[in-house]
């Protein structure tokens, strides 16, 4: 049977862009859907542009697994392609004694995973790389960073088309049917809507990833994990950036808590908190300055009264709720699901973006079988 493309995938975020960008390496012809005007639109829009390490994530996990697979190539990849990034190195800060402890678990889980070149540091030394810094003692993570994203998904994007693939915007997906000797029909909205088929299908949708694997035909409605929407809000000095590394507390329960960075102009950001919402609602209330100047000052004490402007927010597609434990990414293929040719994404968040083109590659393997 023919089909009008070998795969498409649903979302053209760096997830899907990357999962594009690897089957479209193994020689198959792919589309790429993407409901906004633009690539990049969804969750990849909305983040700290962050280089993770790999130092939180569960032994064995697929975060800890695509995390450090993934930093390794996209270091590789923004090299390659000439796209702006800066291995600044990541301070991992105890604030007192009270949280050594947690710092200390953090350095040997992230040895646990393979991540290089870490170095315990005594405050002093901590404050020697960032004198204004309030560390009772540090980790140093050398290989995290900052990067890109919007011209790291743009060069995907050109990956994708110069391999005669498609990335088609204003293209939301409405549903697809599995068909009887494989493939599937996929019906595709907006203003030029039509329907195409493929024999191959990939869901990275983000936030919308419930819905999308509810529109495909015979999706078993169990194997649908809940989603929830938690919303990080951050804000940008005014003044002068006072490190020039990554700085970060220890984690909150469900995240890596409010941090800070220098952005690729110069500027210091600070975020994301978490809070929970039932809506997309990117708002910032001024109104959360007083918090976060009482958490960063704990790591900055010299942080200006009245220095903190609302910047943006943005929603992490999570699957637990407040108070569950965090849940590693889903990616369901044929077991789960029973439906050939399908790999549906669920809760791919942080560190979604800096393990996107590991992902990609996963993902691609399991429905080609070419590693």
């Amino acid at each position: 049977m023919s089909f009008d493309f070998d795969a498409t995938v649903v979302g053209a975020g760096a997830v899907g862009l990357a999962c594009g960008r690897a089957l479209s390496k193994r020689g198959l012809t792919v589309l790429v859907l993407e409901k906004e005007g633009h690539v990049g639109q969804g969750v990849s829009s909305r983040n700290s542009e962050v280089i993770h390490g790999g130092l939180y994530y569960p032994t064995a996990s697929l975060k800890a697994r695509f995390c450090v697979e993934g930093r390794r190539a996209l270091y590789d990849f923004l090299a390659t392609h000439k796209i702006d990034h800066w291995k600044c190195g990541k301070l991992v800060v105890a604030t007192e004694e009270a949280e050594v402890e947690r710092i200390e678990a953090i350095f040997e889980q992230a040895t646990a995973n393979g991540v290089e070149g870490l170095d315990h540091l005594t405050g002093a030394q901590a404050r020697a790389l960032e004198p204004e810094l309030n560390a009772h003692a540090a980790i140093l993570s050398p290989e995290s960073g900052l990067f890109d994203s919007h011209g790291y998904m743009l060069a995907l994007q050109g990956e994708i088309e110069d391999a005669g693939g498609s990335v088609v915007v204003s293209a939301p997906f409405e549903g697809a049917e599995p068909l009887a000797g494989g493939g599937f029909t996929i019906r595709v909205g907006g203003e030029g809507a039509m329907a195409v088929s493929s024999r191959l299908l990939v869901t990275a949708p983000g936030l919308s990833a419930q819905a999308v694997a509810a529109a495909i035909e015979g999706y078993p409605a169990e194997d649908i994990p809940a989603g929830h929407f938690g919303k990080g809000v951050y804000f940008r000095l005014v003044g002068k950036a006072p490190f020039d590394r990554l700085i970060y507390p220890p984690p909150i329960p469900g995240a890596l808590g409010t941090h800070y960075r220098k952005d690729q102009g110069g500027q210091a950001v600070f975020g994301p908190d978490l809070t929970y919402v039932e809506t997309e609602d990117y708002s910032v209330d001024p109104a959360k300055a007083k918090e976060f100047a009482a958490y960063i000052r704990r790591f900055w004490p010299g942080l200006p009264d009245g220095a903190l402007s609302p910047d943006y927010a943005g929603i992490r597609p999570k699957l637990h709720g407040p108070g569950e434990p965090q849940p590693d990414f889903q990616l369901h293929g044929v077991e789960r699901h029973g439906i050939e040719g399908l790999t549906a994404l669920f809760g791919i968040e942080s560190p979604g973006l800096t393990s996107s083109l590991a992902i990609g590659e996963a993902v691609a393997a399991a429905l080609t079988g070419i590693a």
